[in-house]
């Protein structure tokens, strides 16, 4: 089955072009969403139909290339339009079409009435056939198509409500916000091409196969391969949103609650993450560039789950928590954990996609109110968002037995027995942040009594919006058994599944294949205990002792400031880049060089041509006897240069 791979990436593409083309003239919303829906829905059906084809296959044989024609062809450079089915892009592909073609079914009830449901629904599955395109590619220049293709969606996506207010350091609508995630990726996906250019003129080749297997006979540390995937991970800090260029993913919480869970969870924030782990090979070539990916990733996940503790805005907590679990993923790349790292890419897709969504079931209810202190109560009102969200929220902080204790718990551990006590430290402080902040907000948001005005009457959403919700709490709570660590089972199937793809690079990195069990026991008791702290800091201070954070802001005023404004990142490149590059645009680009020296020759090549021909009109005197003359004088003159010569 798996030639018909291609039906993967044809189904959302029509799904695109009958909405874009004919959208607008359909005047029911359930055909135009059912549409949109059944397109995704289509491929996630074939996707799990290889999937449980290659699982009748040895595991060496799980990988397969299929053509569909020659793209460019010039000189020696040869690239095809064809896809790689093999365990991890196929793993991807049923992660992107699993959880997006529930986001495309919740989207029916949450955008119900507005003016521009078919385009909406036209963006989302554009987004899906760039992200498709992305993790199915089997050559970097394929991958690069959709990896500029999921931006253009973003922006088109984020910018959806582009008519509408959004209350931001340098943005004030939201066409601003999505201009900001076009830009902001622009930098990043400059590295990516310088990277695609180093790896042609290294290999000759960017198709996937022919460059890993070349690479597998390089020595770790040369230095080409640490320009190359130096400048892949400059590609993957725009696109997964790490230091330094996380600033645009909070921002883009100005779209419609759907395109943050499907932006957010399981499509573009992680196709960083996996461009590093297709990449493994080269990675592992160039342990400086790893040690410079953990400690990105590590930093990226304290400094974001550190803002996320005070944040009111309910989808702005959520976004400072992926970043934070973005730089978790990078993390357990960056100690060579890659099938840990994709492990986490899944389980956050449920259990953050069941939050996003839980989110705009508020939102939703509250009539686009969005401040959590503004909320409270809502669990008697909302029962099924309620528990979805608990459950949820019970996993990204790390409750045994929910998905989120396993894959989290599994970075950690790898990072320890990494050698990196640093690391490990930094990412379980980062976990206690997000236990508190999470339960601050789960506190806030649906416990106590109610603080919203009379002009609110909220109510559970329809079922078009909680049934995808329970889905994907019920994944939340099961996901992760799929993953246990080696000491529970002797099996572990997710890395046995991604072993074809990722065993090479574990060869070169020559990781130990034994460890203690009773620290990595101690270690996961440790974790746990981590979470329940976190989980009693924000229950018991934002239900009964709202003292504690009053008394704290006051204290600590200066730290409280300082997280409320995102550690001042944005203003400060405003005011270092933005700021400069505006002003040297206007005062310089566009006075002196655009008005002096552009308009300057072209105005100044009409003042010539204008005065030549005040000269030459002089001849034109419209009598007959002096262009006689004339043409008489050029005729001598020619008869003597022919005698003279």
């Amino acid at each position: 089955m798996h030639e018909y791979a291609f039906l993967i990436i044809l189904f959302p593409l029509l799904g695109f072009l009958f909405n874009g083309l004919l959208g607008r003239f359909i005047k029911s919303e359930k055909l135009v969403g059912a549409i949109g829906s059944a397109a995704v829905g289509l491929s996630f059906l074939v996707g799990a139909g290889i999937f449980i084809e290659l699982l009748g296959y040895d595991p060496e044989a799980r990988s397969f290339m299929v053509p569909i024609f020659d793209w460019i062809s010039t000189g020696s450079f040869h690239v095809q339009i064809a896809y790689q089915v093999d365990p991890l892009s196929l793993l991807m592909v049923l992660i992107v079409t699993g959880v997006g073609f529930l986001i495309h079914v919740y989207s029916i009830g949450y955008m119900h009435g507005d003016r521009g449901f078919w385009r909406f629904f036209t963006y989302l599955n554009l987004f899906i056939f760039a992200m498709l395109n992305l993790v199915l590619a089997d050559n970097f220049l394929l991958m690069f198509l959709g990896w500029e293709g999921v931006g253009l969606c973003s922006y088109l996506l984020i910018g959806f409500w582009y008519d509408k207010k959004f209350p931001g350091v340098s943005i004030t609508w939201t066409g601003d916000a999505g201009n900001k995630a076009f830009i902001v990726n622009r930098i990043g996906d400059f590295g990516f091409m310088l990277a695609m250019f180093l790896i042609f003129k290294e290999f000759g080749s960017l198709h996937f196969n022919t460059v890993f297997d070349a690479a597998q006979n390089y020595t770790p540390g040369y230095e080409p391969i640490f320009w190359i995937t130096l400048l892949l991970f400059v590609g993957a800090t725009g696109k997964s949103a790490q230091i330094p260029l996380f600033v645009w993913l909070p921002d883009a919480m100005a779209g419609p609650t759907p395109v943050s869970a499907l932006i957010h969870a399981a499509t573009m924030v992680t196709a960083g993450v996996y461009m590093v782990a297709r990449c493994s090979v080269l990675f592992a070539l160039s342990p400086d560039t790893m040690i410079i990916i953990a400690v990105i990733g590590a930093l990226t996940a304290i400094v974001a789950a550190s803002i996320g503790l005070v944040q009111n805005d309910i989808k702005k907590v959520l976004a400072y928590s992926t970043v934070s679990q973005l730089g978790y993923m990078f993390m357990a790349m960056g100690v060579g954990a890659f099938a840990v790292g994709i492990f986490h890419v899944m389980t956050h897709a449920f259990f953050k996609a069941c939050l996003f969504l839980g989110s705009g079931s508020v939102i939703h209810a509250m009539h686009e109110e969005q401040d959590i202190r503004h909320m409270g109560g809502l669990k008697r009102v909302m029962p099924i968002t309620y528990w979805t969200f608990l459950i949820s929220s019970f996993a990204i902080a790390g409750f045994p037995p929910l998905s989120g204790f396993f894959s989290k718990d599994e970075i950690l551990w790898r990072s320890f027995a990494d050698g990196s006590l640093l690391l490990w430290l930094i990412g379980a402080t980062a976990a206690l942040f997000t236990a508190f902040y999470m339960f601050r907000m789960v506190s806030l948001t649906f416990e106590g009594k109610p603080r919203w005005g009379p002009d609110k009457h909220p109510h559970e959403s329809p079922s078009t919006m909680t049934i995808p919700l329970i889905i994907l709490a019920g994944l939340a709570a099961v996901g992760g058994f799929v993953g246990m660590p080696a000491f529970i089972t002797e099996h572990n199937p997710f890395e046995s599944w991604l072993a074809p793809v990722l065993d090479p690079a574990a060869r070169i990195l020559a990781l130990p294949a034994h460890h203690e069990t009773g620290l990595e026991i101690g270690l996961m008791l440790i974790s746990v205990v981590v979470a329940i702290v976190g989980w009693y800091m924000g229950r018991t201070i934002y239900t009964r002792r709202f003292d504690i954070a009053d008394r704290f802001v006051q204290s600590y005023r200066w730290l409280y400031s300082l997280l409320l404004n995102k550690y001042y990142v944005d203003e400060a490149y405003h005011t270092a880049i933005v700021d400069p590059v505006v002003k040297g645009s206007e005062k310089f680009l566009w006075l002196t060089f655009d008005v002096g020296v552009i308009d300057g020759i072209v105005n100044g090549s009409a003042k010539m041509t204008r005065a030549l021909a005040d000269v030459l009109k002089r001849i034109q005197t419209g009598v007959v006897q002096n262009y006689a003359a004339i043409i008489f004088f050029g005729i001598l003159c020619i008869l003597g240069l022919l005698f003279l010569g």
